[in-house]
């Protein structure tokens, strides 16, 4: 046994013991899919230090790309939407654009999508092609089509799937329009976060069909969502496992540019604390109620950070203080977005905190709702 099926193999019982592999027909499409052939390109290792986190590249020729690429780790593959681990010598401080996900979190998406003989696939976003060269296994290279905004990243996928025997219907272009020449699809899956589900989804799925995508805000709070569609309509609900990908491209929050002043505006004590948002519910649940604002820590004159809610489109804010025992909120621009905030955190918690798994998701093409059970 060579050492990548060694380290395949144990891979593949550790995914099984930790409950993400579940039915045979996954197990034994791990166990012929090596991993590593969607990482030749190398991967990026984080590096954190006294400033910013730096990232450096771990190529095929290092003793510990093999192992890494059979660990269950998100692996970063892209920084700053161009740069790959072969471009560069050294550190890079930068944002990660794209990675090989985490294979428990594949495969747990490949049990929950739920799929059998002869349905036809549309995934969103190839990456690496690791994942889409599982639903080959799965279903037949003729059943799947995968869809990857990045042209470069989806050349690198198209080499790794013909090294490993697939030739998927592979396609370059804006996943959230999805691609009506292929459907339509019985099952539609996302390997970003979307900020809602996108009507072309709904227009692209057979009825009865499944979507499942990870729901996210700029709050960053994330739960996976599957749904089912009938009619142009999808019903569904929130899986729970705090499920977190990397946003869309288009869903990306807006850059701050020039901060609004947040000196003057309207003070008052607050009933719910900034505090309360370290809980990831609570946080989704902020999110729903301010979906186009981010949370964000920011120096008021030069002092100390301060939590701050902030719409950049709206120009709305919030700030909040400690005071004594007290959270101190000050407000201002064209709405209250911490009265929003408490408002449906206060709801939710007055029904009893519900974990996610319980809340509901309704996707029509004019809007998306989200409700928990009161």
């Amino acid at each position: 046994m060579s050492d990548d099926e060694f380290l395949r193999e144990a891979m593949t019982e550790r995914l099984a013991v930790g409950g993400h592999l579940r039915s045979p027909r996954w197990r034994q499409a791990v166990l012929d899919t090596p991993r590593h052939e969607f990482l030749r390109g190398g991967y990026f290792r984080r590096v954190d230090g006294e400033g910013a986190t730096g990232w450096e590249p771990v190529m095929p020729e290092d003793p510990a790309w093999l192992p890494a690429t059979y660990e269950d780790d998100s692996l970063v593959t892209q920084i700053a939407g161009t740069i790959a681990p072969g471009d560069i010598r050294g550190r890079i401080f930068r944002a990660p654009t794209s990675s090989s996900t985490m294979p428990g979190l594949v495969v747990r998406m490949l049990e929950d999508l739920q799929v059998s003989d002869g349905m036809r696939v549309l995934e969103i976003g190839t990456g690496t092609g690791y994942s889409t060269a599982l639903l080959c296994h799965r279903l037949g290279d003729g059943l799947v089509t995968s869809i990857e905004v990045d042209a470069d990243v989806s050349t690198r996928a198209r080499t790794a799937l013909g090294a490993t025997g697939h030739l998927p219907r592979l396609i370059v272009g804006d996943g959230l329009a999805g691609h009506p020449d292929g459907g339509p699809y019985d099952r539609i899956v996302a390997t970003c976060g979307v900020l809602g589900i996108p009507p072309a989804w709904l227009a692209q799925t057979r009825p009865g069909g499944k979507i499942l995508a990870t729901v996210c805000g700029w709050m960053y709070s994330s739960e996976l969502a599957r749904l089912t569609v009938e009619d142009g309509v999808a019903h569904g609900r929130l899986l729970g496992g705090r499920i977190s990908f990397m946003l869309a491209r288009p869903h990306l929050p807006p850059p701050l540019g020039t901060l609004p002043d947040l000196g003057p505006g309207e003070e008052r004590e607050a009933v719910i604390g900034a505090d309360a948002l370290d809980d990831w519910t609570a946080r989704f649940v902020a999110q729903l109620a301010a979906p186009r604002a981010q949370l964000l820590r920011l120096s008021l004159d030069g002092g100390e950070a301060h939590p701050v809610v902030l719409d950049v489109d709206a120009g709305s804010w919030a700030s909040l203080r400690q005071l004594g025992g007290r959270w101190i909120v000050r407000q201002g621009g064209p709405d209250r977005l911490w009265d929003r905030v408490e408002d449906h955190v206060t709801r939710w918690q007055r029904a009893g905190s519900p974990d996610l798994e319980r809340f509901r998701i309704t996707v029509t093409p004019e809007a998306q709702t989200i409700t928990w059970p009161n």
